[in-house]
């Protein structure tokens, strides 16, 4: 009873089907006679005696053999068992045959009458003997393909959900990484403000604030409204606005309906334009900044990000440089095959684009 508790209940009622269709096989040979169509009981009873023994051989194989020793390393006792088993079973039959073997007339109506066709009584047995062997190694075949077959569901479940707690548990590792690398720019823009601006410097610690509220509590969900992140986003474009000179021409767009449904990875977009900020103001130059979001009516996301282009030494401290290799890990595992993600530096050098489009309906 141990295995059949664990058979689920699809798969029981599988079973269930098959024996019944095994067992009606005589019903759809029933000859007819003056009183309509007859049931040879006795046949009947030879046929479900014969697979009786079929199905003991299938289950042997289903619940015990199968899993003991197939799906180890001991796949030769597997074979010399089941090779003693259908042996054993074939003369077991043969033995039952002995007292239900079909008259003489019968059997002369089956090869036609013909003397040449008449089979004596050895080779009579070792007709029904071959075909009993037969039929028992096909029902060994038949357990082994359905037990591999469910195995392999087993094991690709297993693997899907391996793969879902490892991408759970990445996701989380990376958002953790991103929230300081997040702080740490913020601050080091805070503290550069201290020196000539104490008054910008005390708005931008409570900018800092309301963005510290989102990221560590307002987001902890794998989506979040995508309405809710431009907000956070166009917030910490405003607090980075205070330590730019009027050299800085900032520009941002944002298209995206109130009340939008659509929802969107968290902090997605932060890295990029945190990039755009630490690259895109020239020293002693005019430089340009542009950032658009916006949304279409098919769900798909659009971030589009220009600036001016200056690479940083390797005094600047402004970023460590993680943060683009952490939201293309991101998108792989939130969006894959759903994504793309285009980055370009004008021939002159000048201008650098970076245009993210993600559908958020994945198909």
């Amino acid at each position: 009873m141990k295995p059949v508790k664990r058979v689920k209940i699809s798969e029981f009622f599988i079973h269930l089907g098959g024996w019944i269709i095994l067992f009606s096989i005589p019903f759809f040979f029933m000859e007819k006679g003056h009183l309509g169509f007859q049931m040879n009981w006795g046949m009947y009873q030879h046929h479900c005696v014969t697979m009786v023994l079929f199905l003991v051989v299938f289950y042997i194989n289903y619940f015990l053999l199968v899993p003991k020793f197939l799906f180890s390393t001991d796949k030769t006792s597997f074979f010399v068992i089941n090779v003693g088993m259908i042996l054993a079973m074939g003369f077991l039959l043969q033995w039952w045959n002995m007292f239900d073997m079909p008259p003489p007339e019968v059997m002369r109506r089956k090869f036609h009458d013909h003397p040449h066709h008449r089979p004596t009584l050895v080779s009579r047995h070792l007709i029904f003997f071959v075909r009993d062997l037969m039929l028992l190694m096909l029902s060994i075949g038949l357990s082994v393909a359905i037990k591999m077959g469910l195995r392999f569901a087993e094991l690709e479940n297993a693997r899907r959900e391996a793969d879902k707690v490892r991408m759970e548990a990445e996701l989380s590792n990376l958002r953790n990484q991103i929230n300081p690398h997040f702080l740490l720019n913020t601050l080091n823009n805070i503290y550069a403000l201290i020196d000539f601006n104490k008054n910008k410097a005390q708005k931008a610690v409570i900018d800092l604030s309301k963005l510290l509220r989102y990221v560590l509590y307002e987001n902890q969900d794998t989506y979040v409204s995508l309405e809710r992140e431009v907000e956070f986003l166009k917030n910490y474009i405003e607090l980075m606005r205070i330590r730019l000179t009027d050299q800085v021409e900032v520009t941002t767009g944002f298209s995206v309906p109130r009340g939008s449904k659509t929802k969107i990875a968290p902090l997605i977009f932060i890295s990029l334009i945190e990039n755009a900020f630490k690259h895109g103001v020239l020293p002693n130059a005019p430089s340009v900044i542009s950032v658009f979001i916006g949304e279409t009516p098919e769900g798909v996301v659009v971030c589009d990000i220009r600036n001016s282009y200056s690479p940083k030494d390797e005094s600047d401290k402004s970023g460590s440089g993680i943060g683009l290799e952490q939201v293309r890990r991101r998108l792989d595992l939130l969006y894959p095959n759903a994504y793309s993600w285009e980055t370009n530096l004008a021939l002159d050098s000048k201008i650098y684009t970076s245009v993210l489009t993600i559908n958020t309906i994945k198909p």
